[in-house]
């Protein structure tokens, strides 16, 4: 099944920060140079990575570029909540977390 964009994600994209994800370099990164610096920067791992980007692909994202700036988003929003100092080494959502955060998030920008 091909994705197309069912939704309208102007609104996804308005940031509420006064520095947009838009203007960062990271968007224009080779995919593994990104997920790499998304490692870094919100230790997240790479299934948990391809399944955000995937789930943004699938509701509608399909633009690399908008879905990269969502995904950031995401992360920032849900960083300061679930990575807890040294309690693990990847970030972590529990059976079914990540999915209601995803969704959570979507409804929360709309």
């Amino acid at each position: 099944m091909k994705a197309q964009n069912v939704y309208d994600v102007s609104p996804l994209l308005k940031s509420k920060k006064q520095n947009s994800f838009a203007a960062y370099n990271y968007l224009n990164m080779p995919d593994l140079q990104f997920f790499n610096w998304c490692n870094q920067q919100f230790k997240v791992n790479r299934g948990i990575y391809n399944t955000i980007d995937q789930w943004f692909y699938e509701y509608g994202v399909v633009n690399i570029y908008s879905r990269r700036i969502q995904l950031l988003a995401f992360l920032d929003s849900v960083k300061d909540e679930l990575n807890e100092p040294h309690s693990s080494k990847f970030i972590r959502f529990g059976h079914g977390g990540l999915t209601k955060r995803l969704n959570d998030f979507i409804r929360d920008r709309g």
